[in-house]
């Protein structure tokens, strides 16, 4: 009797020592997987698929949150429209801004396209900058270390883990950013249009140009006036592709792909938006793939 007793403490200590970790995007989730491995219990409130600025706050994504030692979000006002509502119906003392078991990760990087002057006039602009860093691969390792930083801070008995944990993810990740730059080299001076400012970081880092916006502003559907003078634009230019998210209408992309000469491609932003990009890795594959095949 008194062994079984024993098991059943030894047994129960491994299942609660785990952290919850509940994180706003599925390639937050990816990277706390390596990170944490099976240390860490994680919880994906958005899918891949959806447009991360609209995520409806439903009592399902209260209950992960109220459960959640570690929440990381995203940040630079990306989930400001959803977040805020879960974290404050969720009553959780724990993950609230501020506590060690709140992550921002947006405050690990310094953030591109800062607006000078915020207003409506200018559509949805994010006041801290450009929040789609995720699409640049190369930021990637900062924000691993981010979260083996915080994960050590709540758990400091499986430093040496997280540690490990890091450096083995590190050492293959560095071996594919060599592959992706050699891949992308001859693609630099490209000229793209995008749909939204979405691969900013990712054009930046591999020197390709976006010269317009199917929006005319950040979060406005694109107008007819302004999709004739993109026409315009985009041939005296000569753009080579237009960069198509997955969550918003195709439409106007395939209309101008039948107007000039540049290639529509439809990529992904994050992890399981299309089915290649089924892992952190293959996201990034599925981009450069997609861009010069």
């Amino acid at each position: 009797m008194k062994k079984t007793i024993l098991l059943l403490l030894i047994l129960s200590t491994f299942v609660f020592a785990n952290i919850n970790v509940v994180v706003s995007y599925p390639f937050i989730g990816a990277l706390t997987a390596k990170i944490g491995g099976d240390n860490v219990n994680v919880e994906t409130l958005a899918k891949g698929s959806w447009d991360p600025h609209f995520v409806v706050p439903r009592p399902s994504l209260i209950r992960k949150v109220a459960q959640a030692d570690l929440l990381i979000i995203n940040g630079a006002q990306l989930e400001i429209g959803w977040m805020p509502p879960l974290i404050n119906k969720s009553s959780n003392a724990r993950i609230q801004p501020g506590s060690k078991g709140f992550l921002d990760l947006s405050h690990s990087l310094t953030l591109i396209n800062k607006p000078s002057s915020v207003s409506r006039s200018g559509g949805d602009i994010h006041p801290d900058g450009n929040p789609h860093f995720s699409t640049d691969p190369y930021l990637i390792p900062i924000l691993a270390k981010s979260i083996a930083n915080r994960l050590t801070l709540l758990d400091p008995t499986n430093r040496d883990v997280y540690t490990q944990n890091y450096q083995t993810f590190i050492t293959h990740w560095d071996t594919k950013l060599e592959a992706w730059a050699k891949q992308m080299k001859p693609l630099e001076g490209t000229k793209v249009v995008q749909y939204h400012e979405l691969y900013n970081y990712f054009l930046k880092r591999f020197h390709l140009i976006s010269v317009g916006n199917i929006e005319p502003l950040p979060g406005i559907s694109p107008s007819s006036r302004h999709t004739l003078t993109l026409i315009t634009q985009m041939n005296e230019d000569k753009v080579s592709y237009i960069l198509q998210d997955v969550y918003h209408n195709p439409k106007t992309a395939k209309f101008l792909q039948g107007k000039t000469s540049a290639k529509m491609l439809r990529l992904p932003h994050d992890v399981n938006a299309v089915h290649e990009a089924d892992s952190l890795e293959h996201l990034y594959d599925t981009i450069v793939n997609e861009l010069t095949r």
